[in-house]
């Protein structure tokens, strides 16, 4: 004779199945966050059409950024080109900014974060990730400009590589094709030399940089995405 157990406890066993079933691993790994312990709030917004410089407004030396088959090209007298345009009313705080870059031999520049807009000379406020792959400059690609500096070199000349900045809170993630180089906490008090006073988070637009005529230095696929 079969022994039936009461409608309702039926019940109860059940959802205690479905309970652990749910919880089961699937075989699949979590996706890894892109930044640790942020989450992002938006998808990656391009700041460059790919045809003009319209949103971008270029310093001191206005000809030494052009856009040529799509892709914005830095090569003449110092000069940076400031993000002006309306994403963001272009003032990042906890944010996301990255391009692909291709480097020439020789050549040196720079991607600028929470900076602004700044008439002529180096800009003074925010800081500058290195792009630097066979210049002078011992401080090469990835670096935080003389705060936390590379000195290996990471990428090559003439060929595309991808730089990221991670701006969370007080931390500075700096990746180079996808691998972490840089990873800098700001300190409560942190020591600046006279002449990198504003070298400090705060928020502020982006900016690339030429910085100077023997430099010709490319980019493309310039985005941002920011965090709550």
């Amino acid at each position: 004779m079969k022994a039936y157990l009461p409608f309702p406890t039926v019940l109860v066993i059940a959802g205690l199945l479905a309970a652990c079933s749910s919880d089961a691993p699937t075989g699949e790994p979590a996706p890894a966050a892109e930044s640790p312990g942020v989450e992002s709030s938006a998808e990656w917004i391009d700041l460059f059409d790919g045809q003009t410089l319209e949103g971008w407004t270029a310093s001191e030396n206005p000809d030494t950024f052009r856009v040529e088959d799509g892709v914005i090209v830095t090569h003449g007298p110092r000069a940076h080109l400031f993000y002006t345009g309306p994403v963001a009313n272009h003032d990042f705080k906890n944010f996301e900014f990255r391009a692909d870059v291709q480097t020439t031999p020789g050549s040196n520049s720079g991607m600028y974060f929470h900076t602004e807009f700044q008439e002529e000379g180096w800009p003074s406020k925010g800081y500058e990730a290195q792009i630097n792959n066979s210049g002078s400059d011992s401080r090469r690609t990835g670096s935080l400009y003389a705060i936390q500096d590379v000195t290996e070199t990471l990428v090559g000349d003439d060929e595309w590589f991808t730089q990221q900045v991670t701006v969370s809170g007080k931390q500075i993630i700096i990746r180079v094709n996808g691998q972490i180089v840089v990873d800098y906490t700001e300190p409560e008090a942190p020591e600046r030399s006279a002449d990198m006073s504003e070298r400090l988070l705060s928020s502020g637009t982006v900016a690339l940089q030429g910085h100077d005529p023997d430099s010709k230095v490319l980019f493309r696929n310039v985005q941002v995405r920011w965090f709550e």
